[in-house]
């Protein structure tokens, strides 16, 4: 998987279609902290708060297309670097995160 195929951020709506038409390809990771995920979560993804990423980067899938997903968009896009530096090549940022995902996506999906 060619990095230069990757774009480094998509939108909420892209990542939306990207595991719409292929679950098998692509995984949403979200990396914010489980209180955060008691109040706003997405089915389907794999939640893996930030700090904890480095301990498990040998547990992600390097044959899928990892989608990145924070409250904002910050704290992911660190961590869509950090495995693009890993060697992990198939990495977006959301851009937005859960924020916009609630906003443009689904609206049932709880703010904060």
């Amino acid at each position: 998987m060619e990095s230069a195929t990757y774009p480094l951020e998509i939108t909420v709506a892209e990542a939306s279609a990207l595991v719409a038409a292929g679950p098998d390809r692509s995984l949403i990771l979200d990396v914010r902290e489980p209180d955060e995920l008691a109040i706003a979560y997405l089915e389907g993804v794999r939640a893996i708060p930030m700090r904890q990423i480095p301990a498990l980067v040998d547990s992600l899938p390097r044959d899928r297309h990892l989608l990145v997903l924070c409250h904002h968009g910050q704290r992911s896009l660190r961590v869509t670097h950090f495995l693009r530096d890993q060697g992990f090549t198939a990495v977006s940022n959301i851009a937005g995160g859960i924020e916009a995902w609630a906003t443009e996506i689904d609206p049932a999906i709880a703010r904060y």
